[in-house]
């Protein structure tokens, strides 16, 4: 399945996955929002054997079917950024 790949602007690490090049349709208005603006990082051919960075393809395939998107929040525990003083 060919899916599409954008990341927030307003959240490091926050990426969403539809199954329409540019048809945010699918996700709820809220969530979309939520994700300030996005720019387009790539399309991808994704199986359930590929390997992902940070994902599991079978979970993203599985929700892209379902729901038309899947959301790819940012690690839980990420260290906060160092501030130079």
């Amino acid at each position: 399945m060919l899916c599409f790949i954008y990341k927030s602007l307003k959240k490091e690490h926050l990426y969403l996955y539809v199954d329409k090049k540019d048809d945010f349709s699918k996700v709820p208005e809220a969530l979309f929002n939520s994700f300030g603006k996005m720019e387009f990082v790539m399309d991808l051919e994704l199986t359930p054997e590929r390997k992902l960075a940070k994902e599991d393809a079978g979970k993203v395939l599985e929700s892209l079917k379902e729901k038309g998107f899947f959301v790819q929040l940012p690690p839980i525990n990420m260290p906060a950024p160092q501030t130079i003083q």
